[in-house]
Parts: structure tokens; sequence; C-alpha cells
């Protein structure tokens, strides 16, 4: 346990587990910075959802940081490539290349210009979409990255990643997110929502999304197009 003295950046996206994250690094007592990146995902309404979420959940503050990864393209999330309506086998073609590598990098900068040791970021390995920097191998050595690579890491108390939603499902999520007061409504998960931030419904993180809800017996508060 840990309290208000302690800060910590929390990676926001917009979407429902990043959110969730933060409501409950808040609760564990921490002084919660927001961080989120455009980087030149299609579904850019996640940010304004990103910004709503830092602001209810009582972030001390929310930064938004540009990376040009739609330059790189490889992703139907920054490329001209059709967000598929079903998954298929293999790592789907909605995964950004090294894109949490990068975000976990940009965090950790901020986290040592905070003067903070605790990064918090919604990772999942249960009900998530198979990309592989989702899994707590990652996260593990992306810990040991950090404590490598950076003067906290030498000079200081050492760095953490946390990812409580690691070894969660998504109804045990919704379920964590209304204890914790989350507004879910506010929140953006489809991968091609609109500029509104209107779901199509049919996407892999729709899907997931709304069988969350349905384990948890809860309505889904999701606003579709």
């Amino acid at each position: 346990m840990s309290n208000s003295r302690n800060k910590a950046v929390v990676l926001v996206s917009g979407g429902m587990d990043s959110a969730v994250t933060l409501a409950m690094a808040r609760e564990l007592g921490f002084a919660c910075h927001a961080l989120s990146v455009a980087y030149g995902q299609r579904h850019g309404s996640e940010l304004t959802a990103a910004a709503v979420m830092a602001r209810c959940l009582g972030a001390m503050s929310h930064k938004t940081v540009q990376v040009d990864l739609r330059s790189l393209g490889g992703s139907a999330l920054t490329d001209d490539i059709e967000v598929p309506e079903h998954g298929g086998p293999g790592i789907p073609v909605t995964y950004v290349p090294a894109r949490n590598t990068i975000m976990l990098s940009i965090a950790l900068g901020w986290a040592e210009v905070l003067g903070s040791n605790d990064i918090f970021c919604g990772v999942n390995a249960v009900d998530y979409s198979g990309y592989p920097d989702c899994r707590p191998a990652f996260i593990e050595s992306f810990q040991q990255l950090a404590n490598l690579a950076t003067k906290a890491g030498i000079e200081g108390q050492g760095l953490r990643i946390h990812a409580p939603l690691m070894a969660m499902g998504k109804a045990d999520i919704v379920r964590e997110g209304l204890r914790l007061g989350v507004d879910f409504s506010a929140t953006t998960s489809c991968y091609s929502a609109d500029a509104e931030g209107l779901a199509c419904g049919h996407c892999d993180a729709c899907r997931l999304r709304a069988e969350g809800f349905a384990a948890a017996g809860v309505s889904d508060p999701t606003r579709y197009r």
C-alpha cells in the first residue's frame, strides 16, 4: 500500500481497461499523473475520452504526447487497412508494432522527470486480442530494462511497472470499475469509433467489451452508430 505523497504515471488510452487502472492506482493512494499518446490512431476520439477519464478520476495532471506511428503503418489502427469484424488465427492486423513498448518508454521518461518510481498500464492477458506486448513476460522484461536504462534505476529507488488487470477477465474488470465508480459510458473501446466516439459494434474490441458486460450481468453503456 502506498500513500498520496507517492507519484505514479498512469497510461490512459480512453478505453475501459485504462480507466479502471487509473481508478485502482488512485485507490492505492498514488498521486496519479495520466499520460496519453496520440500515435496516429484512426480512433482519435479515444483521446477525448482519455481527457475525460483523467479529469473524472482525479488525476493530478494529464499529458498527451504526440508520436507519429502512422508514418510507419503496418496496422489497421494506423494504416489504410480495414479493421476486421471478426478475429482470426495469429496476431490480428489491429496490432500496432511496438506500441506498448513505445508508450511505456514515454511513461518511463516522464516518471523520471516527475520523480516517480511507479508506472501503471492497463494491459491484460485474459480477455484480449492476442497482442504480444500484453503478456506478463513483456511487463517483467520492460521493468528489468527500465531499471537498467535509467538514472532512476541506477541511482534511485528503482522503477516498478504495474499491470493490475493482467490476470483479470473483462467481466471482473467491469465489476472492479463499477466498484470504483468508473463511468464506463465515457470510455471508448472501439477500434474504428467515429469522431463522436460511436462504436461499430463489430470489431474485436467491441466484441470483448460487450461480452465482458454481459458476463458481469451489467448493461453496456456503449453508444453505437
